[in-house]
């Protein structure tokens, strides 16, 4: 077992540095694992373990490279260079041995698979080094057997987080998680609630990412750990909706994903993939920001339900559900543009639906579903259809289903033709309308300028001629 041509060019820069200042760096964890399981990831990321000072050394460091440094836990001792690579990024992870000696760091790993190490030195001057790895817990063996284990059972108690990675590495390595450190993460997970939301985050779109979130996610959910993270779902559980349902609010919040996510499995277009991989936000793409999206698109529920005269109704749930989605995207420190695609997705979830009540929507309702959706239009829609998938109660019909799979598929078939063409150069601007009508500015403007854009998008105004004389029944 070696590293290649390409981790050694990473990693001699990083060595030379070391030796020449005398500090002895030992890799550990995740490179090593994934070397072992002969797994590449896009972006690779190196821990480093140092006697001490490694704060202080790696400001250096990133003063040498040129990179990006930031302190992680000034308390430990912990910082991380980030560094472009041709096209990739790389993590450079320094942290002070946690005890006398590296042994007693290893002790304080997290999992078995990540408490291995290897002299720096050593993995760039041997040819095979796999005789020569410390595994001190057996993390080798763990790996082989494809097991998650806690390298002690204060591993929860040291760091809580740790309960979410044990199932993030459990849904990215396809590993089974130990049944002891099951236990420990049940015992343990109250004190998730000391954790930052952004450290949550990671993990759960670590999650998220992955082909099988859902079955996580029960997993999850059966530890009760999810309520910890997201109190709101309590009041989710043990609610019913009424004939056309099967299953309560937060049972079918779990189908909506798992429906999700076989949609995704079956999709076959590449422009729907495209879509679906682009990354919205630090490497964070939109397939999992959309199951978020499913996560989210009916808290707003609980507040919103009344039963009246046998019947139980959300309105206004989705509205209700935003403001609760938006909370929780601001609370697990998520960015502007994937808060702004999480709004769209929980407000208009129901549009879809609403169009499908008749056949053929009008090329009205159409452009205006497209307007407010803006980027998320083919989310929505794809969410729509696992919604309604996840919908199987006594007064469900076939009819029903199949009309509202028509109309998404000739909406999504409409949104990818009107991807490729050019946007329409508007007819009017606020100039001429001020000019033809004596109008000072005002609201009244963007009134007018929208309405015409709608009239323009379906076709029943061509030129300016036509505009002006549309625009003028509408100032009257």
């Amino acid at each position: 077992m070696r590293f290649g041509i390409k981790e050694r060019g990473i990693l001699s820069p990083v060595y030379a540095f070391a030796k020449k200042r005398k500090i002895k760096l030992y890799l550990v964890g995740g490179i090593l694992r994934d070397l072992i399981l002969k797994r590449e990831k896009d972006n690779p990321d190196f821990d480093f373990a140092v006697k001490s000072g490694a704060i202080n050394f790696g400001r250096k460091l990133a003063g040498d490279l040129r990179c990006g440094f930031v302190v992680l836990d000034k308390e430990h001792g912990s910082c991380r260079l980030v560094k472009k690579y041709g096209d990739q990024y790389l993590t450079f992870d320094f942290t002070d041995f946690r005890g006398k000696n590296l042994e007693e760091d290893l002790k304080h790993r997290d999992f078995t698979i990540n408490a291995i190490a290897l002299e720096l030195e050593t993995a760039l001057k041997s040819n095979d080094f796999s005789r020569l790895l410390m595994d001190p817990y057996g993390g080798r063996a763990d790996i082989k057997q494809e097991i998650i284990r806690v390298v002690n059972n204060s591993a929860f108690a040291e760091d809580p987080l740790r309960i979410l990675r044990a199932f993030s590495f459990s849904a990215i390595l396809n590993f089974n998680i130990d049944k002891t450190t099951l236990k420990l993460a049940k015992l343990n997970k109250n004190k998730l609630t000391s954790v930052s939301g952004e450290r949550i985050r990671d993990e759960l779109f670590k999650v998220l990412a992955t082909d099988k979130s859902y079955d996580y996610l029960l997993a999850l959910d059966k530890l009760k750990i999810l309520d910890i993270i997201f109190p709101e779902i309590k009041k989710m559980r043990r609610i019913g909706q009424g004939p056309y349902h099967h299953l309560d609010v937060w049972q079918h919040t779990l189908e909506t994903i798992k429906q999700l996510e076989l949609i995704f499995k079956g999709a076959r277009n590449k422009e729907i993939l495209s879509y679906l991989n682009t990354d919205i936000s630090s490497q964070r793409r939109r397939k999992a920001l959309l199951k978020f999206g499913a996560f989210l698109h009916d808290f707003g529920k609980p507040k919103t339900l009344k039963r009246e005269k046998g019947r139980t109704t959300f309105h206004g749930h989705e509205r209700i559900g935003l403001r609760i989605a938006e909370d929780i995207a601001k609370r697990l420190k998520l960015s502007n543009d994937e808060i702004y695609s999480l709004h769209k997705m929980v407000l208009w979830h129901l549009r879809p639906g609403y169009l499908a009540d008749t056949a053929n929507p009008t090329p009205r309702a159409k452009f205006r579903y497209f307007r407010d959706a803006g980027l998320e239009a083919l989310s929505i829609l794809l969410l729509s259809l696992a919604d309604q998938r996840s919908t199987q109660g006594p007064l469900f019909t076939f009819k029903v289903r199949q009309l509202h799979e028509n109309v998404v598929a000739k909406l999504i078939k409409e949104y990818l033709k009107k991807d490729k063409e050019k946007v329409q150069k508007r007819l009017l601007n606020g100039d001429d309308l001020m000019k033809e009508f004596k109008l000072k500015p005002s609201p009244l403007i963007g009134k007018v300028l929208s309405e015409i854009e709608e009239l323009q998008a379906i076709g029943k105004v061509k030129n300016k001629k036509e505009a002006l004389s549309a625009a003028a029944k509408i100032v009257k």
